[in-house]
């Protein structure tokens, strides 16, 4: 049996985010309790408001906790350099949101090759990690053309092999499928599924319980608190 030190990816323990707007405090998560392990496939669900979004860009140390205790990969977030948090943001988590995010100006190849200039590759690597991305959704022959040439699927598509080619140890994705018809959401999904099945760890948040039940396990949240934990097939 494996150690647990090795296989859990996320640990975090009381996490509490607050957002101070003048002398006002306003709460998003409440205590929340959370763990990962390498190789999971987390869908994160809850209404409007209940803080799904704040606790991803937190558990993508994209956010600091205000108080808790968050180790990432064993490291303590809460106490980590501003420096330390982007090493692991740039080379360590692949982000994958609603709005695809890509750069107008830039053709698929050039989209995904931006994030490398904040990356620890060697340039030797770096193509063929691209081109092997772009492989995987399905994309070689797109790759020299722009956004605004590609349907919604596809950009989602770019969005998701720019995630994926450095090799991270934890995929996070807000809301994809959530601009895209039922054709191209279920493409993404297979997506996901394929990359899940060759050991990819991924935390996805959605709405929509469809979407959700490609997971392992439904974390759902209200108010701030997660207020359940189940296996997908439940």
């Amino acid at each position: 049996m494996q150690n647990e030190s090795m296989t859990r990816l996320i640990s975090a323990t009381g996490i509490c985010k607050d957002f101070r707007s003048g002398s006002s405090k306003l709460t998003i998560l409440k205590e929340v309790d959370f763990r990962l392990d390498r190789g999971e496939f987390i869908a994160v669900m809850g209404p409007s408001g209940s803080g799904k979004s704040t606790l991803m860009y937190t558990l993508g140390c994209m956010e600091r906790p205000t108080s808790g205790r968050y180790l990432f990969n064993g490291v303590d977030i809460i106490d980590a350099s501003d420096k330390e948090l982007s090493h692991i943001r740039a080379n360590q988590i692949g982000f994958i949101f609603q709005n695809f995010n890509l750069m107008p100006g830039l053709n698929v190849y050039e989209n995904i090759e931006v994030p490398f200039l904040y990356r620890s590759v060697r340039d030797s690597q770096i193509k063929d990690r691209i081109m092997d991305s772009i492989a995987q959704v399905g994309l070689m022959q797109r790759m020299r053309h722009k956004p605004s040439e590609l349907s919604g699927g596809e950009m989602q598509r770019v969005a998701i092999a720019r995630a994926i080619c450095g090799g991270p140890l934890l995929i996070l994705a807000d809301e994809p499928t959530g601009n895209l018809d039922s054709r191209s959401g279920a493409e993404i999904l297979k997506i996901f599924h394929r990359l899940h099945a060759g050991g990819s760890t991924i935390i996805m948040v959605t709405h929509d319980h469809d979407v959700a039940s490609v997971a392992d396990r439904i974390i759902y949240l209200r108010d701030g608190r997660i207020i359940d934990d189940e296996s997908a097939s439940e």
